[in-house]
């Protein structure tokens, strides 16, 4: 059997319509490329697979009957997959036609790599700086914790956590990659194992990609860009992230600093310490949220470019929900210039505060290269990033108060 070469593996938990999205973007940016695309389900309530998996044919669905965390189900992929690289992706991902290529066509010219991270954008256009890290040794972790990451960002001392230093536009040699994504080398990941299923959420990127590095290989950033919803696939207000996002770290530094002494200790208090405090204000804030006066659907704003008919459904789906729609209608075959003349005179009449494109008429790379452009944009009111597929009619945003479908809405 011809050895493929491009795996995409993604691990789903109850993000049916955000997967939807991402394996139709996934399902674009494959074509040229011989591989294949796995989901890993770690049985979800949601109907993902029996739902998705008639709608994407080509995609091997492995439906677990319990929750095996993200480690665990990533590596059950791995296992059996017959490829070159292995791609870890996020299910609340939209990835551009153009990046799966390039980060493909990079690994194969730089045989030192490990591994390539590409750069994240918010869902309003904003670089998340998760894209590329450096390694969380005691100093520069205990740089962020007391605030000095923040205070000097550009610092190579100081800034090391984000390493914002860096030119977001170049390719740079990064020491973190982020498991939104995190394209891999199969031939590295068998000389230095697979993901470490002590890590059941969260801190399996930052240890693999050290072990990468301890190992003698590169790893690096590529500026193609993806959105990242960051968080749609967890449950971030709850004891239960807390808990595990900073029992992740007592892992990461037990395994690799244990034994650093006062250094050591007073780092492992400061994840203790911020861990707790966290979980505080995180649940001051959600009480914060029952009492307070809700925001009106009505005094939201959208705009939406698509087909006559996308402007059509979308203007239905606003109107239920006394959301304030202005439509740009677009004629054209599918894959056709964002109308940017269009946008900027609406814009100029109002500051909108979601931009909704049509995804079977235009390219995922130019809806995200606006989305950044705009975020660029001095003295504009940001928006947000919402994206209607015709064939499902569902429309999806970071708000779930959008996230329905037309039929049987709420």
């Amino acid at each position: 059997m011809e050895m493929k070469k491009l795996t995409v593996v993604i691990v789903n938990y109850n993000v049916k319509d955000y997967l939807c999205q991402c394996l139709h973007s996934v399902e674009r940016a494959m074509q040229g490329l011989s591989g294949e695309v796995v989901v890993v389900d770690n049985a979800s309530s949601d109907g993902s697979v029996e739902e998705l998996s008639s709608r994407f044919p080509h995609v091997t669905f492995i439906a677990n009957k319990d929750n095996r965390g993200f480690s665990c189900a990533n590596n059950q992929a791995i296992r059996q997959a017959q490829s070159e690289y292995v791609l870890l992706l996020n299910p609340d991902t939209v990835v551009g036609e153009d990046v799966l290529l390039a980060a493909v066509d990079f690994m194969d010219s730089h045989p030192d790599a490990g591994g390539v991270g590409v750069r994240m954008l918010t869902d309003d256009g904003r670089m998340a700086w998760e894209s590329r890290r450096g390694v969380p040794t005691l100093m520069t972790s205990f740089y962020k914790m007391v605030g000095l990451c923040r205070l000097f960002p550009k610092s190579r001392v100081f800034g090391k956590y984000y390493m914002r230093y860096l030119d977001e536009n170049e390719v740079n040699r990064i020491e973190i990659m982020s498991g939104a994504f995190m394209m891999l080398r199969r031939q590295a990941l068998e000389e230095v194992g697979l993901l470490d299923e002590t890590f059941f959420m969260y801190g399996e990127d930052i240890d693999l990609s050290y072990r990468l590095l301890e190992a003698g290989y590169n790893n690096y950033y590529l500026p193609r860009s993806i959105v990242h919803y960051k968080g749609e696939s967890t449950q971030k207000t709850s004891f239960y992230y807390v808990r595990n996002f900073y029992n992740a770290m007592l892992i990461f530094y037990d395994k690799h600093f244990g034994e650093r002494g006062w250094m050591s200790m007073l780092v492992r208090m400061g994840i203790f310490l911020m861990g707790g405090m966290e979980y505080l204000l995180r649940q001051r804030d959600r009480l914060k949220g029952l009492f307070a006066p809700k925001r009106e659907t009505g005094r939201y704003s959208m705009l939406v470019v698509g087909s006559a008919d996308v402007c059509a459904e979308v203007e239905t789906l606003c109107a239920r929900h006394q959301i304030k729609c202005v439509c740009i209608p677009v004629v054209g075959e599918a894959s056709c210039q964002l109308p940017l003349k269009r946008i900027a005179q609406e814009r100029q009449k109002e500051a909108f505060d979601y931009v909704t494109f049509d995804t079977e008429m235009f390219l995922y790379v130019d809806i995200l290269s606006f989305m950044q452009r705009e975020h660029l944009r001095k003295g504009s009111k940001h928006m947000h990033l919402g994206l209607y597929s015709p064939k499902v009619k569902t429309l999806v945003t970071a708000m779930k108060i959008f996230k329905m479908k037309l039929v049987n809405s709420l």
